[in-house]
């Protein structure tokens, strides 16, 4: 079990790694391009936990206006020089757990391989919540996590409730750097999303992720 860290532990960890992180993702997830040429309506997107911005850029090339959001400054500035340019583009340093953003005006979403990164079960059911308060009543949005499907976690594959770990990011002079994880079991995940103001549309697992695509709890698809 790894010492559970807080917000500023994680976001200082991105702060000190991002420069390099950015470095290796460089092109959008599959899973993500996918949902966006299928859900991608309205005007508006956002991506929580945008990283350099690769999520951001698609979702700019669908909508007239993408919001890219996240903690860390020095992955906010990778973002700003890869979007550099790309009309319609916001790039917003915040909080998943407390949006910066009003109520219900947000279209599509992306909420990718950030959700695992916060430290409490609290906090994450309090993002999802924040992420049902700012979609549209017809919004969409695409959430994924790591999951005990993970190859790297096969021996935990049935396991009904997930774990906190930490993972080793590689620096260059192989300096080593912990990232916190929380690791969820598919079932737990459906739980987090069911006990938030979102509602499931469908569930898979792909690449070793939970993704789930989501809408405001009581819109019926």
């Amino acid at each position: 079990m790894a010492d559970e860290p807080s917000r500023a532990d994680v976001r200082a960890t991105y702060e000190r790694i991002g420069h390099h992180f950015s470095q290796t993702r460089e092109y959008a997830w599959p899973e993500v391009e996918a949902f966006v040429d299928d859900h991608a309506t309205g005007k508006r997107g956002l991506d929580v936990g945008c990283g350099n911005g690769r999520h951001t850029e698609l979702l700019a090339e669908a909508l007239d206006h993408a919001v890219g959001l996240d903690a860390s400054r020095e992955l906010l500035d990778a973002a700003r020089a890869r979007l550099d340019g790309t009309p319609g583009v916001e790039l917003l340093q915040g909080d998943a757990a407390s949006l910066p953003l009003a109520d219900a005006v947000v279209d599509t979403a992306v909420y990718v391989a950030t959700l695992h990164h916060l430290p409490t079960r609290t906090t994450r059911r309090e993002s999802l919540d924040e992420l049902a308060r700012v979609l549209a009543p017809d919004g969409r949005a695409l959430v994924s996590a790591w999951s005990t499907a993970h190859d790297r976690f096969e021996a935990s594959a049935d396991a009904d409730t997930g774990f906190d770990t930490t993972v080793d990011w590689t620096l260059p002079g192989n300096r080593t750097v912990p990232r916190f994880y929380h690791i969820y079991a598919p079932a737990e995940f459906e739980r987090d999303i069911d006990a938030s103001g979102l509602a499931l549309d469908s569930l898979e697992i792909s690449s070793g992720n939970c993704y789930a695509v989501v809408r405001p709890e009581g819109k019926r698809p």
